[in-house]
């Protein structure tokens, strides 16, 4: 059995969100400049270019990408063979999350009451945590700080199991279509098959997590994947909503198993800032 300290996890995770909130991954940026160089709009090709400009300013200035630095998300995967040591789990999740907002001087935007009393806990806290126990004695912690324009933008269809290919391929892209300009375009999407109502869009949002340029390892969805994201650059919406070709970088699915009776999918919207980072402790 190995020992993690919960002081270990708070300052793992407080790195991650302010890392994550500054500084964009590869892949990512590199999406964005082959965006602008490929762009055929000039206006499009601006924008994109301004996108780039601003990556640049955050990482040498060291402030957040976007003002809106997002909910705290974070995914993690507990060895079945670890023992957290010094403190409640989910209080040092919670603590680190507090730490990166206030003391890395980001938005705290998270409100402790959703109707009755939208008071601001003015420390971004807390977090929504996903957790899973896994072999080993290691853990996996994925922060993905969520920015709301975009995750206004999701939505979640409990399909007929009898529903085709092209009524799901359909379903996404018209999702998109009626986000428009909301979700600061070029978007990526993060799209959950299968499981119940409430897994699909954990799958959904964990496909955002994947990193842009890796495709599903089921060459079935792997091919769907790219033809969502041929189909929904077909509609013109653009960068930031003025027209082009590039409406999103990248689509990613995940999926997973689920009842004779349903087929739920559940599409997650994020803006051109997919940011997440990702530590094993």
């Amino acid at each position: 059995m190995r020992e993690i300290s919960a002081e270990t996890i708070k300052n793992t995770v407080k790195m991650l969100f302010i890392d994550a909130n500054h500084e964009l991954g590869e892949d990512e940026k590199r999406a964005i400049e082959n965006a602008s160089k490929n762009e055929k709009s000039q206006v499009g090709q601006s924008i994109l270019n301004a996108l780039c400009e601003n990556l640049k300013a955050a990482k040498e200035l060291h402030i957040p990408i976007c003002q809106d630095t997002g909910m705290a998300v974070v995914f993690i995967d507990v060895g079945q063979d670890v023992h957290i040591t010094g403190g409640s789990y989910e209080d040092a999740i919670n603590k680190g999350v507090a730490e990166a907002y206030t003391e890395g001087f980001m938005r705290a935007s998270v409100v402790k009451d959703p109707i009755f009393c939208r008071e601001n806990t003015k420390n971004n806290t807390p977090a929504v945590i996903h957790t899973r126990i896994v072999d080993g004695d290691k853990i996996k912690i994925t922060a993905l700080p969520k920015g709301f324009g975009s995750e206004n933008m999701s939505a979640l269809k409990m399909f007929n199991p009898s529903a085709t290919r092209e009524e799901i391929i359909d379903f996404v892209v018209e999702t998109v279509k009626k986000a428009g300009s909301n979700p600061c375009p070029p978007i990526e999407v993060g799209i959950g098959i299968g499981g119940t109502f409430d897994y699909a869009p954990i799958l959904a949002k964990n496909a955002l997590a994947r990193g842009i340029n890796t495709e599903n390892a089921n060459p079935d969805y792997a091919r769907l994947e790219k033809e969502i994201l041929g189909r929904i650059n077909d509609l013109g919406i653009g960068p930031q909503g003025f027209g082009g070709d590039t409406t999103a970088l990248g689509v990613n699915i995940e999926y997973y198993p689920t009842h004779i009776a349903g087929l739920p999918v559940a599409v997650n919207i994020n803006c051109h800032v997919m940011r997440h980072k990702c530590a094993i402790i």
